[in-house]
């Protein structure tokens, strides 16, 4: 069966091979799993959670039951005061760019500390030119960059000690960027020592890709704010659309003011018959991040042991669902994902070829044979068509799937 699927015995032999060396580090994704599932069903059991809550509204969305629950056990399960969980917001970025519009006013700053955020921000933020974005209305920007993977500290106070700072944006996953992503305990240990400096920043963290990888959130080690999508990891594969906003009361309020107006705010959004969809997929997210990073951790065994670099190595720490795979040249990218989107339930017939893409400066290759266009929790791979040609793999909905596609791109490689 393997070999009808275009599985060769040799890429089939070096992923099994490679399984039988990751079990301790299986092991402790399902530990992690057990941890960040009994939490899920906490929030579950003490909220009540129904079969009323499933129900939908239309129009205006007054009155929401389920809405409302649902932002009660995202509250709970992410450690914040309060959650704004809707399907009006089409992405991260746009709940990033929401919440950024949401908290900051012109003459403003805004302090990023790891260093350029996401491509799909620069416009946001005016790093690229736009009429509509922050910059366009006066809010300044500035951005510290990252030393040996870390925060500049020493940078840091110096900024903020000169500077008056509304707010400090982290993200945590690397984006297209070589940099490692950063992990909780290190987030930890920058809100405090910015909160030591001055209490009043407000600290936001771009939390996708990162929830349920490791046993706690930013807002239950001090950030103020975390920002995530439902079509990443908290969506379990099943929530079609969505994103979220969590952490202190007040901040939630202003973003839902902002998303949908001021005056109405959180009181309005209709759900339009997805709150099931989004409860089940945060009940099956601790499970399908699990094998997310199953995947991932076998991906980056079998492509070391191939002979390329890969960023995080099978054995290290890791805060995301990424995995980078350095390829240094084109072809091997390009025919890596191609071996990622031949195994994909959706479009697996679709050769993926570098195109220009929305908000992104260079020609991207992208693999995404997804039920939910653009879903990152489902198995995807692509890169910027830019040196040194890293490809970034996230998400499988299962493991064995991840395994069958790692197989069928490594078929690629050794036969292209």
């Amino acid at each position: 069966m393997y070999n009808e699927f275009g599985i060769s015995n040799k890429a089939k032999e070096l992923v099994l091979k490679a399984e039988e060396d990751l079990k301790e580090e299986f092991k402790q994704i399902d530990d992690m799993c057990d941890i960040n599932s009994l939490k899920v069903l906490s929030a579950f059991n003490n909220n009540k959670i129904s079969e009323i809550h499933f129900n939908s509204t239309t129009g205006y969305g007054y009155d929401d039951v389920g809405r409302d629950a649902i932002e009660k056990v995202f509250s709970e399960v992410l450690g914040a005061e309060d959650a704004l969980v809707r399907s009006q917001f089409i992405s991260g970025s746009h709940a990033l760019c929401v919440a950024l519009f949401a908290f900051l006013r012109p003459g403003d700053v805004m302090l990023s500390i790891t260093g350029t955020p996401y491509d799909t921000l620069h416009e946001v933020i005016g790093i690229k030119e736009n009429n509509s974005s922050l910059k366009s209305f006066g809010v300044n920007y500035d951005q510290i960059d990252l030393v040996d993977n870390d925060f500049d500290y020493e940078k840091i106070k110096g900024y903020i000690t000169k500077t008056k700072v509304k707010l400090i944006e982290i993200q945590r996953s690397k984006g297209y960027s070589t940099r490692k992503s950063i992990t909780i305990d290190k987030v930890e240990k920058a809100v405090k020592f910015i909160k030591s400096i001055d209490k009043n920043i407000i600290i936001m963290v771009d939390n996708c890709y990162c929830e349920f990888v490791e046993d706690k959130s930013p807002t239950e080690v001090g950030a103020d704010v975390m920002v995530g999508s439902l079509i990443k990891n908290l969506g379990g594969g099943i929530a079609p659309n969505g994103a979220y906003i969590a952490g202190k009361k007040e901040l939630v309020d202003l973003a839902g003011e902002r998303l949908t107006l001021p005056g109405e705010g959180r009181e309005v959004g209709p759900t339009l018959g997805i709150n099931k969809q989004i409860l089940q997929g945060l009940f099956l997210a601790p499970s399908v991040v699990a094998s997310a990073l199953k995947t991932a951790v076998l991906t980056s065994k079998v492509l070391e042991d191939l002979g390329y670099d890969v960023e995080p190595k099978y054995n290290e720490e890791r805060a995301d669902i990424v995995q980078n795979i350095i390829f240094k040249n084109e072809n091997d990218l390009i025919e890596y994902c191609g071996g990622i989107q031949s195994a994909s339930p959706i479009d697996s017939f679709s050769k993926p070829l570098p195109w220009d893409m929305p908000g992104y400066d260079d020609k991207v290759v992208m693999a995404a044979g997804a039920f939910t266009q653009g879903s990152s929790i489902e198995l995807s791979c692509d890169g910027p068509i830019r040196e040194p040609f890293i490809a970034y793999q996230q998400g499988s909905l299962t493991y064995s799937y991840g395994k069958i596609a790692v197989m069928k791109a490594v078929t690629k490689l050794l036969y292209k």
